[in-house]
């Protein structure tokens, strides 16, 4: 690949817009162009990170790496220098792309007799909250010939991972949830349960919505989620899994000031016939208290997770008091 194209790569992505996509926000401005604010490549408690957006640059005085919008990619998702580039390309494309998708999908969700029961099994039942999840479904064999009807090349779909290389619908018969950067599609039936688009799963669910709370609860998957949302508690984000990544983690860990007070977490992830989610939760809880987090572990009866609680009939009250039990 030519020098010529890794310079248009970079003036199709400034630096500064990369990093605001992924949650870096600014402590101070030194000069015009010139930024300061935490490093997002390690812990970083004072802000030593430096962006120059005029030439699109990057320097940390904390861990001495530094570079432009690629070499921030890697480092960033810790990846190679081709895997980098697909990541800035991906990321660059998939808006539109992604939205499109997303809105062809909420369409099918109400046309589909057993979307909408899958949904009431797993509890979830209030038309506003899928509504503002923007919770969809995809059938299969029908997104590929509405997209391309848009405009969108066939390519461009196989690139995204909407079209697998045989050129049919990826997602089947899955509830589908949209992220930041990408599409969470749960299985309906006998398939993989989990799946996702290539790329990252992004950060941590409607992070904008609950930063500013001084209490957080973090669940497992978006239907744990989706309940509490339903039964009350705006207070719920969601990590897509036991195993956060470095956005993630950085999130939890950022000073948002949450009105004045210091933020406590309250890890609500499943309990495990295994245990494998009460050692997540503990280990969870050890990093984020390393890092000044005050966290708690809610104890959820044995083999259930906040999504099966509610379904099993279990109630908003119920559950506060799961929070107040919790142990630190």
């Amino acid at each position: 690949m030519s020098r010529e194209v890794f310079d248009e790569i970079k003036r199709q992505i400034p630096l500064l817009d990369y990093l605001q996509a992924q949650d870096w926000r600014p402590a101070r401005q030194l000069s015009r162009g010139r930024w300061m604010g935490l490093c997002p490549l390690h812990s970083d408690h004072k802000p030593s990170f430096l962006v120059d957006s005029v030439k699109s640059l990057f320097y940390c005085y904390g861990c001495g790496r530094g570079g432009d919008v690629i070499r921030f990619a890697e480092l960033y998702h810790q990846v190679r220098f081709p895997q980098a580039l697909a990541l800035l390309h991906q990321w660059r494309g998939l808006p539109p792309l992604l939205h499109e998708a997303a809105g062809f999908y909420q369409m099918q969700f109400h046309r589909h007799a057993e979307a909408v029961a899958y949904l009431l099994q797993r509890g979830l039942h209030q038309a506003e909250v899928i509504e503002e999840l923007r919770i969809g479904y995809a059938p299969g064999r029908c997104l590929r010939a509405w997209l391309t009807s848009l405009g969108y090349p066939l390519e461009s779909l196989q690139q995204a991972g909407l079209v697998n290389a045989e050129g049919h619908d990826t997602y089947s018969h899955r509830i589908v949830f949209p992220l930041e950067g990408n599409l969470y599609g749960r299985s309906t039936g006998a398939a993989t349960p989990h799946r996702f688009l290539p790329g990252t799963k992004g950060g941590l669910y409607a992070w904008e919505k609950v930063r500013g709370y001084p209490e957080i609860i973090l669940v497992e998957g978006m239907f744990d989620l989706a309940v509490l949302w339903q039964a009350g508690f705006h207070n719920v984000t969601c990590a897509l899994g036991t195993h956060l990544n470095a956005l993630q983690f950085r999130q939890l860990c950022a000073d948002d000031r949450c009105g004045g007070k210091s933020r406590t977490v309250y890890l609500a992830l499943d309990s495990d016939a295994n245990g494998s989610g009460q050692r997540a939760a503990q280990c969870l809880s050890h990093r984020l208290r390393a890092e000044g987090i005050t966290t708690r572990c809610v104890e959820l009866p044995d083999g259930h997770d906040p999504n099966s609680f509610f379904v099993g009939g279990g109630n908003a009250h119920e559950f506060r008091r799961l929070l107040e039990r919790a142990c630190l």
